[in-house]
């Protein structure tokens, strides 16, 4: 999956682009609308995430001339313009959605992946398994060899992470990010203490574990035949 996100902000620009890196898609970043229109028309994207106010052309410009150019790229966009008139005129000019600043990290992904899913482009997965663990997304529903789980949202979260990045080694700061949407405090134990529960659920009754601890390094979930 291709992203384009066009930023004129620095620390949002890089941050948004790292966030969506890391959940798996592939991400080109314009730090100006002429940089970001050029993109757009010249390559394919899934999503373009479209801030308001740019340096050189707003953002209201660019998707005008998006769609009177007939491209459909589903566009989000992300404004510190708050008030119901900006919405409006976002939607009303073709935006698919609105997304006011300050933003949660994990909100702009799930719109992403909404917009992804309602235009059409290839589908992310709804269920995640890994050996006999099974995780249905729409449904928020978790399972083991046949057994409900029950999980609270951050317990999904972290799960679907786990499951999505299958075999990789997550250092708590993106766990962090990712779930929590806030940079990682080494003073803080939240990610260890989640993850100690996680497991409690997902493996403590399973013979074959899937969470495992990478000393030094952080989490990762993978099939260890030999329990460890």
């Amino acid at each position: 999956m291709r992203l384009l996100v066009v930023e004129d902000e620095t620390k949002t620009g890089d941050y948004l682009k790292q966030g969506l890196n890391e959940a798996g898609f592939q991400v080109s970043l314009a730090r100006n609308g002429l940089d970001g229109y050029h993109l757009s028309m010249t390559e394919s994207f899934d999503v373009i995430i479209l801030d308001v106010m740019l340096p050189d052309v707003t953002g209201w410009r660019i998707l005008e001339s998006l769609r009177e150019a007939k491209n459909d790229t589903p566009v989000l966009f992300l404004s510190a313009r708050d008030s119901i008139d900006d919405r409006v005129k976002g939607l009303e000019l073709g935006a698919d959605d609105y997304l006011v600043k300050p933003f949660a990290f994990p909100e702009v992904l799930a719109r992403v992946r909404t917009l992804i899913r309602r235009g059409g482009a290839k589908k992310i997965d709804d269920t995640l398994k890994v050996a006999d663990l099974e995780m249905n997304i729409p449904k928020r529903k978790v399972q083991r060899a046949g057994q409900r789980i029950l999980l609270s949202n951050k317990e999904f979260s972290l799960l679907e992470l786990l499951l999505r990045r299958e075999g990789e080694v997550l250092p708590r700061s993106i766990i962090a990010s990712q779930v929590w949407d806030m940079n990682f405090d080494s003073d803080t134990n939240v990610i260890d203490v989640a993850i100690r529960r996680l497991r409690a659920k997902v493996d403590n009754d399973f013979t074959i574990k899937l969470i495992h601890t990478v000393r030094g390094m952080g989490y990762k979930l993978e099939v260890d035949i030999d329990g460890n």
